[in-house]
C-alpha cells in the first residue's frame, strides 16, 4: 500500500472468506462455488499448496487477477476471471464432473439460500424466479469429502438462513459439515448443530437470537476477529 493510501475496511464477505481459508489444509483439491466462496482463494496462506477445481474444466485456479490484468480466456465456473498456479491443467467439463463424481475433491465450499441444522442444503432456486440452473451443486454437495457452507446469517428481510428445516427445494440432504456466516462458525454433527465461534463483535446471545435452528454448545465458544 502506497503512502497516503487509506486501507479499506474488511467487508463481511472478505471476513467470511478469511475464516474459511483457515480450514484449508496443505495438499487439498477444492472446488469453490460462486459468490463468497470464490474469495477464499485470495486468503490462502502462501505455504499451503492447494489446487482449486472448477466445473468448466480447470484444476489449479489461483487468486483473482489485478484489475486490468484479466485474461479473457481464464475464468471460473461462474464466469469470473481467475489466475492459474504452476501445475494447472485444463480439460473438458465431462472430465471436471468425473473428478467430482469419483469423490476426488477434498472439499467443496458452497454458498446457500438456506441450510438446516441437519446439514441439508438449498442453494439453487427460489420458486418463481429465473435461475441459470443447478450447475454442479448437487454433485459437489454429495461427493466432496468435506462440505463447507459460506453465507450471510440473515436474508435481506432479516430471516434466519440457518433453519430447522429448509423451505426451499433441496440441493442435497445431510451434506454440510461446517457453516460460516458473518455472525458465527457452526459445525454439523450427527446429534445437532454446534456453535463453535462467534464473529466479533457478536455475542453468543446475538447468534442464538438470530438463528432459527437449535444451536448446541460444547465447551468454550471462540471469537474470530
Amino acid at each position: 500500500m502506497g503512502m497516503g493510501e487509506v486501507k479499506q475496511p474488511e467487508s463481511y464477505r472478505e471476513r467470511i472468506a478469511r475464516r474459511a481459508a483457515l480450514e484449508v489444509e496443505d495438499g487439498m483439491i477444492i472446488n469453490l462455488g460462486i459468490g463468497i466462496p470464490t474469495l477464499v482463494a485470495d486468503f490462502i496462506s502462501p505455504d499451503k499448496r492447494v489446487l482449486f477445481h472448477a466445473e468448466n474444466g480447470v484444476l489449479g485456479t489461483g487468486a483473482s487477477p489485478q484489475k486490468g490484468e484479466e485474461n479473457p480466456m481464464l475464468c471460473n465456473a461462474g464466469g469470473f476471471p481467475v489466475t492459474i498456479v504452476p501445475g494447472a491443467s485444463f480439460f473438458d467439463s465431462a472430465t471436471a464432473f468425473a473428478i467430482i463424481r469419483r469423490g476426488l475433491l477434498d472439499m467443496t465450499i458452497l454458498g446457500v439460500l438456506e441450510v438446516s441444522e441437519k446439514g441439508d442444503i438449498a442453494n439453487w432456486i427460489v420458486p418463481g424466479k429465473r435461475v441459470p440452473g443447478m450447475g454442479g451443486a448437487m454433485e459437489l454437495a454429495q461427493k466432496a469429502k468435506k462440505v463447507m457452507v459460506l453465507t450471510t446469517h440473515l436474508e435481506k428481510n432479516g430471516r434466519s438462513k440457518i433453519v430447522r428445516e429448509c423451505n426451499l427445494p433441496l440441493t442435497a440432504r445431510n451434506s454440510a459439515d461446517l457453516i460460516i456466516t458473518d455472525m458465527a462458525v457452526m459445525e454439523v454433527r450427527e446429534d445437532g448443530l454446534y456453535l463453535k465461534e462467534v464473529m466479533y463483535p457478536y455475542t453468543v446471545a446475538d447468534v442464538i437470537a438470530a438463528t432459527e435452528a437449535e444451536l448446541k454448545i460444547d465447551g468454550e465458544v471462540g471469537v474470530f476477529e
